[in-house]
């Protein structure tokens, strides 16, 4: 009796050790994440876009056709069928989607393009993407419950891809904004848009990563969420159902979705709703400089005990940064007391700063740092630096045939050269062979410094380069039209014994 007692024990031990696995299995599908009640509260404030233009007199271009030989596998060619007419022949007629006719009548709408967008107010205002609205002439915004209503454009702005459209509409149900700072890579979010034009569609997936850098002034971020053309515009939410970004692109070598995409976070897109709805434009901050990335290789040889800042590779003249003291070659580590982590990190600071606000900017110079005051200046447009003629010696040098250790032949810049390129000391590179030539030198260069140490002339540059400790890095502040950089130039690589 005992005996059969410790069996039926054991076998009953047995058993329920057996069903703990399953037990497990049941408790994590339990903890998988629930849509549905998400979407049901925050998908009534998600809209669909769509934009049309007047047609311009009989021009082919304007009505949008499938292209010739699409492959059906290509994954746009489910939306040309659906939502593009197809070709017309020679002599045949037809009359396309939403009302479009032939194109003979000067004015007529012809549809642009499909987005999405999401309410912000309950007064109609709501956000989009700059590049579902640009060039439209007419917004036509499509709610949940089908109600249709023309949009107003309020502002757009190129650089941060946001526009602000405002419908004229009353209690409308709006998002809750949330905190892009709070989110976590790895965390749950969903996107609601309009892909391919098929509205109201849900997709999820998590946070890939934050502060990704693809733009001047945006830190996205990004996620592997299917956003597809015509998701743009469109929010990303957490798991609370507040709106922390506004899909905005997709890396992809097809059109469509291959498990990266972008989304703009709601906090920047904020700042400049806020300013599109106060006066319809952006206002930013600009201290007319060109940046570059510091490197490991440049930072250590500098001093720096990591690798920060901006790199400054040009000052405009007359600007705010040359009205500071600062100069070609200087790192910019702090702006306004916020310290700079990468170069991208500086046009977003600038960018966000009032015009006309006096802030302190530290600078790392020649192994030191140094504290300068800077007025900020309004951000008028786009400028693109013009690279000044040169590369070839100037009348009246003599340069030397003989190249110095590093590889390079230099010569002296004449006063009117160095006048010209706004330099008080500088030589110039009249041929560059082995380790200079591989770290990327050219002819035509102006070298400003080597190792923190200001070159003045052809002569003390190559004193300098034959006392140099051949097996480390050396770094150089070469200046290439109207742009400076540091270029570290790395020891040669040690033979290789040959086998005997």
């Amino acid at each position: 009796m005992t005996r059969l007692i410790v069996t039926f024990l054991l076998l009953t031990l047995s058993a329920a050790s057996s069903l703990m696995p399953i037990s497990a299995v049941a408790q994590g599908a339990r903890e998988l994440p629930d849509f549905a009640d998400l979407v049901e509260r925050t998908g009534p404030a998600v809209v669909n876009i769509r934009t049309t233009e007047r047609s311009r007199g009989n021009s082919p271009a304007a009505a949008p056709q499938m292209p010739e030989g699409m492959d059906e596998n290509d994954p746009l060619y489910e939306f040309f069928r659906r939502f593009v007419p197809p070709r017309q022949g020679p002599g045949q007629g037809g009359q396309g989607p939403r009302g479009r006719g032939d194109g003979s009548g000067s004015g007529a709408e012809v549809p642009r393009g499909v987005g999405s967008g999401f309410i912000i107010s309950a007064d109609g205002f709501l956000l989009t993407n700059h590049h579902v609205v640009e060039g439209a002439d007419e917004i036509y915004v499509t709610l949940t419950d089908k109600r249709e209503f023309k949009g107003r454009l309020i502002g757009s702005d190129r650089r941060t891809d946001v526009a602000l459209v405002k419908i004229e509409a009353a209690n409308l149900p709006m998002l809750k904004i949330g905190d892009p700072a709070r989110l976590r890579v790895g965390e749950w979010v969903v996107a609601i848009g309009s892909p391919f034009g098929l509205e109201n569609t849900v997709t999820a997936g998590i946070v890939s990563a934050k502060g990704r850098d693809t733009g001047d002034y945006l830190p996205f971020i990004q996620t592997d969420v299917a956003v597809n053309p015509g998701n743009s515009g469109g929010p990303l939410l957490n798991m609370r159902g507040e709106v922390i970004g506004i899909n905005s692109q997709i890396y992809s070598r097809t059109g469509g979705f291959m498990g990266i995409s972008f989304a703009i976070p709601i906090d920047e897109a904020m700042r400049v709703s806020d300013q599109l709805r106060a006066s319809g434009r952006v206002t930013r901050g600009r201290i007319g400089v060109g940046i570059a990335e510091v490197t490991k290789d440049v930072a250590e040889p500098l001093g720096l005990t990591r690798a920060a800042g901006a790199l400054v590779r040009n000052v405009e003249s007359g600007g705010p940064a040359e009205k500071a003291g600062i100069e070609v070659g200087d790192i910019i580590l702090k702006f306004d007391n916020k310290p700079i982590e990468r170069s991208t990190d500086l046009p977003r600071i600038v960018g966000n700063t009032k015009p006309g606000t006096k802030v302190p900017v530290s600078v790392w110079r020649k192994g030191a740092q140094r504290e300068l005051s800077l007025t900020v200046a309004e951000m008028q447009s786009e400028q693109t630096a013009r690279a000044p003629a040169g590369g070839k010696a100037q009348p009246g040098q003599t340069a030397p045939t003989q190249a110095n250790a590093l590889g390079l032949v230099v010569s002296d810049l004449t006063d009117e050269r160095k006048a010209q390129l706004r330099i008080k000391s500088g030589v110039l590179v009249d041929a560059v062979e082995g380790l200079a030539a591989r770290a990327g030198l050219r002819q035509g260069d102006v070298i400003l410094s080597l190792n923190n140490q200001d070159v003045v002339s052809a002569k003390q540059l190559n004193d300098a380069v034959a006392k140099l400790d051949r097996s480390k890095t050396q770094v150089m502040l070469v200046r290439r039209g109207d742009n400076a950089q540091f270029v570290p130039i790395r020891p040669a690589a040690p033979a290789t014994p040959e086998a005997r």
